[in-house]
C-alpha cells in the first residue's frame, strides 16, 4: 500500500493549520519522515498564493504551489506561473449584485482577489480577523465595481452564520452551471467562486501527470472541506480530516482525526510510514 505513493498533497486550513494558524510539531516531524522516503510534498489551498507561501516552506515542498483552489499554480523556486484562471467581469458583477441584496449586504463581507491582492468594500472586524490569519493587508475600495476591469482570480463571500452561507451556496449552485463557474465552500463561513475549469482535483492532476509524470494511484491527498473533494476523489489514497463535513468524509478512503489532534501525522504514519507507529 505504501510503496507506490510518490506524491503527498495537503490542504492548509483545517488540515495542517488549525486554531494556532501554524503547522504543529508532530505534523512537521511526520512530514520529515515522509520526505525521507523520497515522497514529494505539495500544498493545495484556497488561500492566496502569498498567504500560502509560509505553509509551502513549512512542509518542505519543492513543487509548484496550488493556490486559490487551483486557479493559480506557481513555482516559488523559479516564480514560473503554470496557471492563472480568471473570472469574467460579467460573472463577478452578477455575483456582487446578488451579494449586495438588502437581505444579504449587512450579513456578509465580499472579497475580490486580483493579482494576488485582496480588495474589500470596507474594513470590518471580520475583515481584520481574516487579514490577521492570512497575513494579507486588505485594500478597501468602497464600491467593488470600481475594480471589475481588474483580472479577478476569485470572489469570496464571508459570513458568520453557517446556515446562511450554506443557503447561499445552494442557491448559486442552482443558478450557475459547473461550466459557468466553480462554486465551493472551503469552510462553513466561506463561499468561493472561481473560473469553471478550477478545482483542486484538476490542479493535482496537472501536478501529478504533467509536472511529475506520475499516476493518480501514486498520490495521497488530505483535506477537510468541500473544496478538497475533487482531489480526495482523484488520489489513490484520499483522506478526509475528522472535522470534514460528512459528504467529504464519505468519499474518502479513510478519515483521520481532526486537525487539533494532528490528524495528518496520524494518517501519514498509518499509510506512508507504518514502521514508525510504535517506535
Amino acid at each position: 500500500m505504501t510503496n507506490n505513493i510518490r506524491l503527498l498533497v495537503l490542504d492548509v486550513d483545517g488540515t495542517i493549520a488549525g486554531v494556532s494558524n501554524e503547522v504543529r510539531q508532530p505534523v512537521i516531524e511526520a512530514l520529515q519522515a515522509v520526505r525521507d522516503r523520497g515522497i514529494a510534498v505539495a500544498i493545495a489551498t484556497g488561500r492566496m498564493y502569498r498567504s500560502a507561501l509560509r505553509f509551502h516552506e513549512a512542509v518542505g515542498s519543492q513543487l509548484p504551489l496550488i493556490a486559490y483552489n487551483g486557479a493559480w499554480i506557481q513555482d516559488p523556486k523559479t516564480d514560473k506561473i503554470h496557471q492563472q484562471l480568471q473570472i469574467s467581469s460579467e460573472d463577478a458583477l452578477e455575483l456582487l449584485d446578488y451579494f449586495e441584496q438588502a437581505e444579504l449586504r449587512s450579513r456578509i463581507s465580499v472579497h475580490f482577489y486580483s493579482q494576488d491582492r485582496l480588495y474589500v468594500r470596507e474594513i470590518l472586524d471580520e475583515t481584520q480577523q481574516y487579514a490577521r490569519r492570512s497575513g494579507v493587508e486588505p485594500i478597501a475600495v468602497g464600491d467593488l465595481r470600481s475594480i471589475l476591469d481588474y483580472p479577478l482570480t476569485k470572489v469570496l463571500a464571508m459570513g458568520s452564520d453557517p446556515h446562511l452561507m450554506l443557503q447561499i451556496s445552494k442557491t448559486l449552485q442552482e443558478k450557475y452551471s459547473r461550466d459557468r463557474l466553480y462554486l465551493t465552500q472551503s469552510t462553513a463561513m466561506y463561499f468561493e467562486a472561481t473560473h469553471p475549469e478550477v478545482s483542486k482535483g484538476a490542479a493535482v492532476r496537472f501536478l501529478t501527470e504533467e509536472i511529475l509524470g506520475l499516476e493518480a494511484q501514486q498520490v495521497m491527498a488530505i483535506g477537510d472541506n468541500f473544496n478538497d473533494a475533487e482531489m480526495i476523489a482523484y488520489a489513490g489514497i484520499g483522506v478526509a480530516m475528522g472535522n470534514a463535513p460528512e459528504p467529504v468524509r464519505a468519499m474518502a478512503k479513510w478519515t483521520a482525526p481532526g486537525v487539533e489532534e494532528d490528524g495528518v501525522a496520524v494518517a501519514l504514519r498509518r499509510f506512508l510510514t507504518p514502521e514508525l507507529v510504535n517506535s
